[in-house]
């Protein structure tokens, strides 16, 4: 298990870090809140984890949301927020654990606030991949500090509208969600301090992440991108 801490502007006041384990599923720690988002892989996935507090889920597909997966997981203590399209095909034995967030609510758990930001495609090819109002991007704020997971989207105004990001996951896969330059004008626009790209293997190609970062640097030099391993097992 191999934790990056995020850097926070006071360290004595927040412990951020995260372990990416696949694609779009990462485990959070905030302070002593351990959060899962979109846990998928299996219970093996996870081994050497804490037991989640919260788990966040963005859409219905499998490589974001996985029954199996939450079933095999230690999730008595945890809370699961996740759109209604989520909710639908969860079996009642979770019903006391679920808060239903869809685009625009608002819930607040062990001192973070959870915003569900829309997802969706906006290129004629691709709407049929993800509708306006299925799933949910999040933000997580807790004392003004802000971080934002996009979920599988496009450079939609939802996204571009953003304020007071510090730490943004922006996806960049094809034919799913977005070009690499579709994100990094994206992120151009609404200026996190940091961005890390994540969710950017497609079929057949992988998300161009040099670019990306080249094309945020150039029009930007204030946004740092970082990359971390989100594809340990495969080259990039």
């Amino acid at each position: 298990m191999d934790w990056v801490h995020l850097e926070t502007p006071n360290p004595n006041q927040h412990d951020v870090a995260i372990t990416p384990i696949q694609h779009a599923t990462a485990v959070l720690k905030w302070d002593d809140t351990i959060i899962y988002i979109d846990p998928v892989g299996g219970k093996e996935a996870f081994v050497g984890h804490h037991a989640p507090d919260l788990i966040l889920i963005t859409d219905i597909h499998g490589d974001h949301f996985s029954l199996k997966t939450l079933q095999a997981l230690n999730t008595s203590k945890a809370k699961l927020m996740m759109p209604q399209a989520v909710a639908d095909k969860m079996p009642k034995e979770f019903t006391p654990q679920i808060d239903v967030l869809n685009n625009g609510d608002f819930k607040e758990r062990y001192g973070i606030t959870v915003e569900a930001i829309p997802m969706y495609n906006l290129r004629k090819e691709a709407v049929k991949f993800h509708e306006k109002g299925r799933g949910n991007g999040y933000v997580l704020e807790k004392d003004g500090y802000r971080i934002y997971f996009s979920g599988d989207t496009e450079d939609i105004p939802e996204m571009r509208a953003l304020e007071n990001i510090d730490k943004a996951f922006v996806c960049m896969n094809l034919p799913y969600t977005m070009t690499v330059a579709s994100a990094a004008d994206a992120v151009l626009e609404f200026k996190p301090k940091q961005v890390y790209p994540y969710h950017y293997r497609g079929k057949p190609d992988v998300g161009d992440v040099g670019k990306f970062k080249t094309l945020v640097k150039n029009g930007n030099p204030d946004i740092e991108v970082v990359q971390l391993d989100w594809y340990p097992n495969q080259p990039y």
